[in-house]
């Protein structure tokens, strides 16, 4: 199959035309095959339907947008040339996902991570795309805004500072939310392990962010109890930013 349709002379716009529709009906399979198949446009198409999602994905585990820019860049030439290993077990997202969560996770262990990173500053624009979807409007009066936007720093800080596979875990189930199962299939690794993983990572933050995020009692020198705020309420008050460009 070949999702690209040439034209000639007077009809190349209705040529163009159709093969835009050609592309936009195919399925990801199909676009997979024909790009294996030889299709020059088949894979940039592939790419721009789950353009977004990627793009979230590898901000939230890297850190920072530089970083995410390599690791999906990673991934997607891996993506590029290995789509002929594709098997059909699962999805084509499942597959690209897992690409690039993998091109990810190799570039954090290779650097040792550990650092409190910059901020990612496009998590507005893509908070809609997984569970962030819950997170609370943003407070008008500037003293709550400037509350708000200390809490997320201290949890994105505090999520960066996880070992890479626990944090990969939380990312993906507790920010993206995707489904234990699926994470799994991202991550290559057993159910169990992503629970085990999750459970181990949120421990950790509740006990790095309980003190930092609780609501100040009548004594400002002692924190109410509780946990803190699901990473999921997580948002960013800057200015949004598209994930680069795949040339």
């Amino acid at each position: 199959m070949s999702v690209h349709h040439a034209g000639s002379g007077a009809g190349d716009g209705a040529g163009d035309q159709a093969g835009d529709r050609a592309s936009d009906q195919a399925s990801d399979q199909e676009l997979l095959r024909a790009h294996v198949d030889g299709d020059p446009d088949a894979f940039g198409v592939l790419f721009a339907r789950h353009r977004d999602r990627l793009w979230a994905v590898a901000v939230r585990t890297m850190g920072n947008r530089e970083d995410a820019a390599d690791g999906l860049q990673d991934g997607l030439v891996a993506a590029y040339r290995r789509a002929g290993t594709f098997r059909g077990d699962a999805a084509v997202t499942t597959w690209l996902h897992r690409v690039v969560v993998n091109a990810c996770l190799d570039r954090l262990r290779a650097a040792k991570v550990r650092r409190v990173e910059a901020l990612p500053d496009d998590l507005e624009e893509y908070r809609d795309r997984g569970s962030a979807a819950s997170a609370t409007p943003a407070a008008e009066d500037p003293a709550d805004l400037a509350v708000h936007d200390e809490r997320r720093r201290l949890v994105l800080a505090a999520l960066a500072s996880l070992p890479v596979e626990q944090r990969a875990a939380l990312v993906l189930v507790d920010m993206e939310g995707y489904p234990v199962a699926e994470a799994a299939q991202l991550l290559d690794c057993a159910v169990g392990t992503v629970k085990s993983r999750c459970s181990r990572g949120r421990a950790r933050l509740a006990d790095v962010l309980a003190p930092l995020l609780a609501e100040p009692s009548g004594d400002p020198g002692h924190a109410e109890p509780g946990n803190p705020p699901a990473l999921r309420s997580v948002e960013s008050s800057d200015a949004p930013r598209g994930p680069p460009d795949p040339t």
